[in-house]
């Protein structure tokens, strides 16, 4: 799969400036919380047919780049 950067799209003037998807007015936060919800990849495809399973891999690895980063205790 290709990196996530490749389809998670950013534009302070779109969707208040939060990512979302291929230029599309699909915020990835939508995406992640359908997922939380307890939708399966399937469901959520089905939800938002514009998507791609690819779309959903990118946003749980963006998801994932931004909480993985060290935390240095002191």
């Amino acid at each position: 799969m290709e990196s996530w950067n490749e389809r998670i799209t950013f534009n302070p003037g779109q969707c208040g400036g939060r990512p979302f998807i291929r230029g599309m007015r699909i915020r990835v936060v939508d995406v992640l919380d359908l997922l939380a919800s307890g939708l399966t990849q399937e469901q959520v495809l089905d939800e938002l047919p514009d998507l791609q399973l690819e779309d959903i891999e990118a946003s749980l690895k963006y998801a994932s780049s931004k909480l993985n980063h060290p935390i240095i205790a002191v």
